[in-house]
């Protein structure tokens, strides 16, 4: 773009230089300038390129950065794309030295991400953010959630509503663990703190008392 506003590297005069600078600033300069910091506040974290990527920044406190930690990260990119360097040179021979530069610092920035504990690189260290994969690897079968045939259902338990998400979520994973080791103990103890707390009386076995809070869940769930 640069070339086509000013006819080339090496014929670039003075008045050209001033008649072509507005609108350079207003199309090449901002835009490159603020994109970024832009889309990613817009955009929760993601660009475009992150969002085909599929990745995106969050702060490492938990959930999406604060306005500060999107500028202190965006202002680190000064070293990792020499962006002023571009508007001092018009030569065919400062645009390899350019793209040289570009190349070096880029390779830095590599480096850094490749060494940190989380990949980060120096704007997410000092911001405390880190890029993250957003593609999620669990399936519904990974969740709480179970396939309740409603018609005729009978609920056992209604107590189990008195449970909270994390409750259940324990029960699922405990329930999920049992039948990859078959350690009975803490299946036994789960339950015993279930019936304590919601004072419930049953003859099933724990496991299967634990299946069938499960479903009671799932289908009062639904119905709420």
């Amino acid at each position: 773009m640069k070339f086509i506003y000013y006819g080339g590297y090496d014929s670039v005069d003075i008045d050209t230089l001033k008649s072509h600078m507005g609108i350079d600033i207003l199309t090449i300069s901002l835009p490159m300038l603020l994109y970024s910091l832009v889309t990613e506040v817009i955009m929760h974290g993601q660009t475009i390129g992150k969002r085909l990527m599929k990745i995106k920044v969050i702060s490492l406190e938990g959930g999406e950065p604060t306005l500060g930690q999107y500028l202190l990260r965006w202002m680190f990119k000064a070293y990792e794309w020499p962006f002023f360097f571009g508007y001092a040179f018009f030569s065919k021979g400062m645009v390899v030295a350019y793209v040289i530069i570009t190349l070096i610092l880029g390779g830095i920035v590599v480096l850094t991400v490749a060494v940190t504990k989380k990949n980060q690189r120096l704007g997410d260290l000092a911001a405390n953010t880190a890029v993250v994969n957003t593609k999620s690897i669990l399936t519904v079968h990974d969740t709480v959630f179970m396939n309740i045939e409603s018609q005729g259902y009978k609920v056992t338990f209604p107590e189990v509503l008195k449970l909270t998400d994390r409750d259940i979520n324990t029960i699922k994973n405990v329930i999920n663990s049992f039948y990859q080791n078959h350690n009975s103990i803490v299946i036994n103890k789960i339950a015993s703190k279930i019936k304590d707390a919601l004072q419930l009386q049953t003859t099933l076995y724990d496991i299967d008392f634990l299946e069938k809070l499960l479903e009671d869940y799932n289908y009062l769930a639904t119905k709420e």
